[in-house]
């Protein structure tokens, strides 16, 4: 009787490939995440301002509604100083 255990061998070009591909979707997933959080454009002060300046509406959808106003109305801005 055999008493030790023989665990598979796995071929070592499966799981070089294997790990590769982990890799490549490893860093197209952070390069998904850095590109949604660049594509709004608005920088965090601004949005920081927003939510102080409309923080005394008492609804979430009022003060939401506020937020974006005043993001739009900030963008305009910039905008128009160009």
């Amino acid at each position: 009787m055999n008493a030790k255990p023989i665990l598979d061998r796995h071929n070592v070009g499966t799981t070089i490939v294997a790990a590769g591909l982990s890799v490549l979707i490893s860093i197209g997933l952070l390069i998904a995440v850095a590109e949604l959080f660049a594509q709004d454009g608005t920088p965090l002060q601004n949005v920081v301002i927003a939510e102080r300046a409309c923080s005394e509406l008492a609804f979430v959808s009022d003060r939401n509604a506020c937020v974006r106003q005043f993001l739009a109305v900030s963008a305009h801005r910039r905008i128009a100083s160009r």
